[in-house]
């Protein structure tokens, strides 16, 4: 199992579950799709990459586009 997901600080910083599944998704189809990692991929999973872009916020949720609330509730 990828030791991010044990932590439940990733799904703090975005604000719960679904958001990151969402952005896990979003991200990993765009890199299905063939867009370049913004991490050092050497040995990882694609998505160990999408994860390892989210810890080093590299990608995010853009909550004042999307609308949603921010994990502060602000």
């Amino acid at each position: 199992m990828i030791d991010a997901l044990r932590n439940d600080d990733l799904i703090n910083k975005l604000g719960g579950r679904f958001k990151l599944t969402a952005l896990v998704q979003r991200r990993w189809l765009e890199l299905l799709q063939g867009a370049r990692p913004l991490v050092d991929p050497t040995g990882m999973t694609d998505i160990e990459i999408v994860l390892e872009e989210i810890l080093q916020d590299k990608i995010g949720i853009d909550f004042e586009a999307s609308g949603l609330l921010k994990p502060d509730g602000r």
